[in-house]
């Protein structure tokens, strides 16, 4: 089987990992997360999120951890921008890189951000200009393309529609997401068999959620379809907002086990990676979500 001879990881554990945790999370705490996560080799790192503090209280402090990280060469550090206030605040915190997103069900998206999914693409038109002007890169996000927490079943066709969307838009990359976690590994293939169609598979990302545990079992399957883009969350940071005291992202540490079993290379370090999931969880005071993570810890 012709698998993908290296991978890249996106981190997404300091912005979608973090945001929904009740505790307050200091600055300084941050950032260290992000350097730690620097140092052990992830390639792309979503700092945090320019939305409005009401929504999202705990990426208040975005351009202040933007201000203070350790800005490695050769590192991407991100941030999602969903509107185009986001966007100038991102551009003034000096951040290269922003994600932007829709979803695959009208119900989700109008429960989420109380518009059509139509009327949420109007308003990445003047963010888009804005972006390609200043040199700007923009990733893009669809949720719910494997099951909806209101629609249920949601069409891969559904999924395609919304993804050449925002490619055509501008956006380099776009990133599917498993929202609920409900995904199983033949309705992932299928899914990006139908959207490769209009996408090229290198330009098309997973992101998994492990609610029902098919997050591994997922990212495989993506690999058989030739795509090498994955987001996780370091110590499976991010629980699901949509089911009850579920886990959310996926462990990047997880993730990263499988790769190496793989012999898929990532440039990631699989001891530092660890350290730095342990040191946020510390900070949380809570039990670290990666399995792998869990078994080393109780091996050393």
């Amino acid at each position: 089987m012709n698998l993908p001879k290296s991978a890249r990881l996106v981190e997404v554990g300091p912005r979608d990992g973090l945001q929904n945790e009740k505790q307050p999370i200091s600055v300084a705490d941050k950032v260290r997360l992000v350097d730690d996560l620097s140092a052990a080799g992830l390639s792309y790192i979503e700092v945090g999120s320019f939305v409005s503090p009401k929504w999202v209280p705990q990426m208040a402090g975005s351009s202040e951890v933007f201000a203070q990280i350790q800005q490695r060469p050769g590192i991407t550090y991100a941030a999602l921008a969903p509107n185009m206030k986001g966007f100038e605040a991102a551009l003034t915190a000096g951040v290269r890189e922003v994600a932007v997103f829709a979803a695959a069900s009208e119900a989700f998206s109008q429960k989420n951000i109380n518009c059509s999914i139509g009327e949420s693409l109007e308003r990445f038109v003047p963010l888009m200009d804005a972006a390609r002007q200043q040199g700007i890169r923009v990733r893009g996000y669809v949720s719910c393309v494997l099951g909806c927490p209101y629609e249920g079943e949601v069409r891969a066709e559904q999924v395609a529609s919304v993804a050449k969307e925002l490619y055509a838009m501008g956006c380099y990359e776009v990133s599917l997401g498993d929202t609920i976690g409900t995904g199983t590994a033949g309705a992932t293939r299928h899914l990006f068999n139908v959207v490769g169609r209009d996408i090229p598979r290198n330009l098309l990302a997973g992101h998994f959620h492990d609610t029902y545990g098919q997050a591994l079992a997922n990212i495989y399957a993506s690999l058989q379809e030739g795509i090498n883009v994955f987001d996780s969350s370091v110590a499976g940071l991010g629980g699901c907002p949509y089911a009850k005291g579920a886990s959310g992202n996926v462990a990047t540490e997880d993730v990263l086990y499988l790769l190496n079993g793989l012999g898929i290379d990532t440039g990631i370090d699989m001891g530092r990676l660890i350290q730095a999931g342990a040191r946020i969880c510390a900070v949380l005071d809570k039990p670290n979500g990666s399995r792998v993570a869990r078994a080393r810890q109780a091996n050393t």
